[in-house]
């Protein structure tokens, strides 16, 4: 696939802007734009300059982990969405050729992020070429060591590794995705000065959200609003994932992977604005640039846009409220008050992460990929052999329950 060369040049003034058409800021401070139509309706999009990068993006952006249909990227893209975000290791691979078909005509207008989980320099540095060559592209907009959890994993080899990979002009920025103790790891991202964007898990379980809505939920010990905010004033770019706190997702298949009642999950996880009202409480928060959602179909990405024009409203907080009390003895904040391992060894939040892939995203392959990445000790556990928890999560999520019922899964 021809390389987009002509798109280095355009995006080299620092501006990655929808058509002019669209009335994109073209500098300055990020503010509510005019209008941009769609075939349905009128749409209203919002813009943030994503940290000291200079680049201007959407408030809402796509992530694409989950999509399939390549059409609701398109026209993400053509009704003015700027930021599309896939990762070396989405859909086994193939998501990233997906979006390169789709983006295809469109690369003057977004702004293109992946990721590699590799763990060493010559590692990733393939990973790299290997999603330039799906995309169909010479460089990446950003691109982001994934699931850095502790200051440890972001070694001097995977720095050099991005540093290597901007003076070949392969990468434009650098970014770290953390999914775990972000707390820690957006203070040390932003001290150590090298990463231009950091993609952090925040959303309305998090700490500030029970006192928000004055709910009687014990607090992890991380109040992830003031962390972001004091982040992004060393001018560090923060990009926002799992703004719906993984329950939101229009769950449909009635298979084992949902018990014997998927339709009452359905029900429970799909009330009507829950997403969009999370979308909303997400935003609400100025530090963070953009809000990466994924979307599946035209109907999830109408419904969502909505949430750059729309306020956060007293149903919004009576939605959410609910939500969190469905979600509360299922969902992992990964706040680290368990400090990620139980007794016997088991990351007890990549375990829950796995499971939310699978249940509320419809991914089993890609969380039973996951399980299968952790070392063979650990995947021999059983929370079921345990005559008792050592984890005693503040936020009143089942553990053992919980965790047993990903091994059930993916063993």
């Amino acid at each position: 696939m021809k390389p987009r060369s002509s798109r280095r040049s355009f995006l080299a003034t620092g501006l990655a802007l929808p058509a002019t058409a669209l009335g994109a800021p073209l500098g300055g401070s990020p503010e509510p734009q005019a209008a941009a139509q769609t075939p349905a309706n009128e749409v209203k999009l919002t813009y943030r300059t994503l940290g000291k990068t200079g680049l201007k993006v959407t408030s809402l952006s796509f992530g694409c982990m989950t999509t399939s249909d390549a059409s609701v990227i398109e026209h993400a893209a053509d009704i003015g969405i700027v930021h599309f975000d896939t990762a070396r290791s989405y859909q086994n691979g193939n998501n990233e050729r997906m979006v390169g078909a789709a983006l295809k005509g469109r690369w003057q207008r977004v702004v293109i992020s992946s990721k590699s989980g590799a763990k060493t320099k010559q590692e990733v540095l393939a990973d790299l070429d290997t999603s330039l060559r799906e995309l169909g592209t010479d460089h990446l907009d950003i691109w982001y060591l994934h699931m850095k959890n502790d200051p440890a994993e972001v070694t001097d080899d995977l720095l050099e590794a991005q540093r290597t990979a901007k003076q070949a002009g392969k990468i434009r920025f650098a970014g770290v995705s953390t999914h775990f103790n972000m707390d820690r790891m957006l203070p040390y991202l932003a001290k150590l000065g090298q990463t231009d964007v950091a993609l952090t898990t925040y959303n309305f379980a998090m700490r500030s959200v029970a006192a928000d809505m004055n709910t009687n939920t014990q607090a992890p010990k991380t109040d992830m609003t003031a962390a972001i905010r004091e982040a992004r004033k060393s001018g560090m770019g923060i990009v926002v994932m799992k703004t719906l706190a993984g329950g939101t997702s229009r769950v449909q298949r009635g298979d084992r992977l949902y018990g014997a009642d998927s339709q009452a999950l359905v029900k429970q996880l799909s009330q009507e604005g829950a997403p969009l009202a999370a979308i909303k409480w997400a935003l609400r928060n100025e530090s963070l640039d953009t809000a990466i959602v994924c979307m599946t179909d035209h109907d999830q990405l109408q419904e969502n846009l909505r949430a750059m024009a729309e306020p956060y409203t007293e149903k919004d907080d009576r939605l959410l409220a609910a939500q969190l009390a469905y979600i509360g003895p299922i969902y992992c904040r990964m706040c680290g008050s368990c400090n990620g391992v139980c007794d016997k060894g088991v990351p007890v939040p990549d375990m829950l992460r796995f499971l939310t892939y699978a249940e509320s995203y419809g991914q089993f392959a890609m969380a039973r990929e996951r399980f299968l990445e952790l070392p063979e000790r650990v995947r021999g556990i059983r929370c079921g052999d345990c005559g008792a928890c050592s984890i005693a999560c503040p936020n009143g999520v089942r553990v053992r329950e919980r965790v047993g019922r990903a091994q059930e899964l993916f063993a």
